[in-house]
């Protein structure tokens, strides 16, 4: 049996998306190339049950303290590329240029 190939996430550290369903634009400060937290969330909250063995992100929601956990299949790159507005941002990123973010450092 061949083993399984991770698929190439299409979005970026620091790029801006919009969330299809939900309409949200933020900003992607992780990926996951597989869907990575328990069966019990996904059981609870992915309820169109996107592929998990898909890229996964971590994203902060513009204009609230929210962060979301979102499926590749439900963002798309965002249109309006103006900065985000979320609390977190310039504790993740070290700048913001040309309409995305860019982080020099390690996270951790």
């Amino acid at each position: 049996m061949a083993p399984l190939r991770t698929a190439q996430p299409r979005f970026s550290l620091g790029q801006i998306v919009h969330h299809l369903k939900f309409g949200y634009r933020g900003v992607v400060y992780d990926v996951d190339p597989e869907f990575g937290l328990s069966e019990a969330w996904y059981n609870e909250v992915a309820r169109s049950r996107p592929p998990k063995d898909k890229p996964w992100y971590r994203v902060l929601v513009d204009g609230t303290n929210q962060e979301t956990y979102v499926a590749e299949r439900h963002l798309e790159t965002a249109k309006d590329t103006r900065p985000i507005d979320h609390p977190l941002v310039l504790s993740i990123f070290d700048a913001y240029r040309h309409g995305a973010y860019i982080r020099d450092r390690a996270l951790n």
